[in-house]
């Protein structure tokens, strides 16, 4: 691979530049490229560009880029983003499920548009300055979770194909952050170095997606979400008033402003009725998890040895299990200790031996 040429993703971050300074250590002829996927002067919702969306960062990636000696465009995906994402993210909400729109992002736009754009560029393969390492493994590409557990980010790409992974190249998979924040010192970026990475989602400002639901969905008349409705227990007993149920995740315990004499949790959601249900923490442990949308790598494998381990969110642990059935592009699972908020639009991620063998959106537990 060394010596041809890459397509490199930059958001003027430190991953994506340091990414970019490795590579061309290793030889390889780099083009880089950054996108944009909205418009705050544009869209009066999103008032304020951050992250690696923003002005700044696109304009940081152009510096970088020149500083180091390869071409760099901006790429305009602000229509398909909201076509895709954003409509998604909205879609989501309205149906009483919680998206993750970071999982989409990667699988329609970073490694959607961007491929396309590589063939364009006349670029054998795409980098990014993810966390993942990618494995060969009984004829099929995996993505393997990275050298540094703290930082893996197996989790947001497990809709990659295996078209993607095998022209992909993922320098930062075996570096830790800090060894990534100290390379980047030692060779002249010390401001880059002690660069803060931002956790909020790109599109929303301020991450209040209740305000920016508002504004997406104020000419769906029909659109409760943001509609007073009733909080109700396990056997439908009103309980009181809440605000909406698209204010709502599984699990919350804050911000429902309602007094039980007990803490209360979100254990369930109907879009239909506009109703929330509240429970007890142990209402929301669960074994069994059910997703569609699935993708499995190697079914046969998965076929003749249908121990796993899953994660139902970024920062959890993974957890053994088994796969109880798998049923067109449905799946369940069984967990060998009880898991806590399994979440209805969130990503259940397989893994087995450290590998991304499927996942699947999840719908129920």
């Amino acid at each position: 691979m060394k010596g041809e040429r890459v397509l490199i993703a930059m958001s003027g971050g430190i991953d994506s530049s340091v990414a970019a300074m490795l590579l061309l250590e290793q030889g390889y002829e780099l083009i880089g490229a950054t996108f944009r996927t909205f418009d705050s002067i544009k869209d009066s919702c999103l008032a304020r560009e951050k992250g690696c969306c923003s002005v700044e960062s696109l304009m940081e990636a152009r510096y970088l880029a020149q500083k180091l000696g390869f071409e760099h465009y901006i790429l305009d995906y602000r229509e398909i983003f909201r076509q895709t994402v954003i409509s998604n993210f909205v879609s989501e909400y309205t149906h009483g499920r919680t998206p993750n729109p970071c999982v989409l992002c990667n699988s329609h736009i970073k490694w959607g548009e961007l491929m396309r754009a590589a063939d364009e560029f006349g670029c054998n393969y795409i980098a990014t300055g993810h966390y993942a390492q990618i494995e060969l493994y009984r004829g099929h590409y995996y993505l393997h979770t990275a050298t540094d557990q703290q930082k893996d980010q197996t989790y947001f790409l497990w809709m990659l194909t295996e078209e993607n992974l095998r022209r992909t190249v993922f320098p930062l998979g075996d570096m830790t952050k800090a060894q990534v924040r100290l390379y980047a010192a030692q060779h002249g970026f010390e401001a880059l170095s002690r660069k803060t990475e931002s956790q909020e989602i790109c599109f929303v400002p301020n991450n209040d997606y209740r305000t920016f639901l508002t504004e997406q969905t104020q000419a769906d008349s029909g659109f409760r979400g943001l509609s007073e409705g009733d909080y109700v227990d396990s056997e439908g007993r009103v309980l009181g008033r809440h605000s909406g149920y698209a204010n709502y995740t599984i699990g919350q315990r804050k911000g429902l402003g309602i007094a039980l004499g007990k803490p209360a949790f979100v254990t369930h959601i109907d879009a239909r009725t506009n109703t929330v249900t509240l429970g007890d923490h142990d209402d929301l442990l669960t074994h069994t998890i059910r997703a569609n949308q699935v993708r499995l790598r190697d079914a046969e494998w998965l076929q003749e040895d249908p121990r796993v381990e899953v994660r139902i969110r970024y920062r959890s642990a993974p957890v053994a299990a088994v796969i109880e059935n798998v049923s067109g592009d449905e799946i369940l699972v069984k967990t060998e200790k009880e898991v806590w908020g399994a979440t209805p639009g969130q990503s259940l991620v397989i893994y087995k031996d450290n590998k991304v063998v499927g996942g699947g959106i999840i719908s129920d537990f």
